[in-house]
């Protein structure tokens, strides 16, 4: 029961009865009203920034799961770059090894992926975790590029490997007449005695010494591109085109037994032994060309040589003698 007040009234001299009137009672209630808003509103206040609400642990529970997932996307993608570095490495130094093609050069290869506004509107945003982000996908985008290269190359090897058997059979991998005991090899490749000048020179090619009239053969399919005849040199000589960078020539022979232009089979029979040109005894003058190159045809003779014959062939051929031609 609330208390009962008096007041003191100047004009009758006695106490009289205090009575609130409306106007006093509604500024009271605005009044308590109005602390209790404002203590509402502090005690909130104090409360949000201390404490989450239901929707911010929410939020703040998302945003971890996905920081969590992007640094497992950015571990992901570093482990893809390390595999592909791994096919970079096989496909540069063993496949194209393999099919003879150059390795794809890494100006190419590490080529960059954009530029600096590739992710402007990322960047304008002003997201918390940008920099994750924004890194994520660069490396995503260079990966996807390396891909693209490497894919790329392997479509210019599964090409190079449909023609393998193409490369096979043209390759200059026999030698050019019959040698069975392998005594008909009378000079190999590199510095060699002149049998004419009596000074050291460099033999380009190996002599075969072979009678007159012994059958010469193509070392590998090709086309006949010249078919010459010359009082000095090579004297009579034949020289065919392979393809893929290889030609051959067969020179100091006797009677041609292919004409210009002409396709040939390894095996294939294209003249005969003979003594023509700056030649010191019958044989044949036998070079293979890559890429423009003269090269020592004996690293080719691998078709018809056991490894035994091979390595004796190799020795022979390494002899510092006299040329035949």
């Amino acid at each position: 029961m609330s208390r009962i007040k008096y007041y003191y009234d100047p004009k009758t001299c006695k106490y009289e009865r205090y009575t609130k009137s409306k106007w006093d009672v509604l500024l009271g209630l605005l009044g308590f009203l109005s602390l209790s808003s404002l203590l509402a509103v502090g005690i909130l206040l104090v409360f949000s920034y201390y404490f989450d609400s239901p929707k911010e642990l929410l939020l703040k529970k998302e945003n971890e799961e996905l920081k969590l997932y992007y640094e497992m996307m950015d571990t992901e993608v570093t482990r893809l770059n390390d595999m592909m570095a791994d096919l970079k490495d096989r496909d540069d130094n063993l496949y194209r090894v393999i099919f003879e093609s150059e390795p794809i050069p890494s100006s190419i290869r590490e080529a960059g992926y954009g530029g600096s506004d590739r992710f402007r509107d990322i960047k304008e945003k002003g997201l918390q975790q940008e920099d994750l982000i924004v890194g994520v996908m660069e490396n995503v985008g260079k990966l996807k590029k390396q891909m693209y290269v490497q894919s790329l190359s392997y479509d210019e090897l599964a090409e190079k490997a449909l023609n393998k058997e193409e490369y096979w059979a043209s390759i200059p991998a026999i030698q050019p007449v019959h040698n069975e005991d392998l005594k008909r090899l009378a000079s190999g490749f590199g510095m060699r005695l002149h049998p004419i000048l009596k000074v050291r020179k460099m033999h380009a090619g190996v002599d075969f010494s072979a009678p007159k009239g012994t059958p010469i053969y193509a070392t590998g399919d090709g086309k006949v591109i010249q078919v010459k005849t010359e009082f000095g040199g090579y004297g009579k000589s034949v020289v065919i085109d392979h393809g893929f960078g290889f030609q051959t020539r067969y020179g100091h022979m006797n009677e041609f037994k292919v004409k210009r232009g002409q396709t040939v089979k390894r095996g294939d029979l294209i003249g005969t032994v003979g003594n023509t040109g700056s030649s010191t005894a019958p044989h044949v003058h036998y070079e293979v060309i890559k890429d423009g190159r003269r090269i020592n045809p004996v690293n080719y003779f691998f078709k018809d040589l056991e490894p035994s014959e091979f390595d004796k062939i190799l020795e022979l051929a390494s002899r510092e003698n006299q040329s035949l031609s």
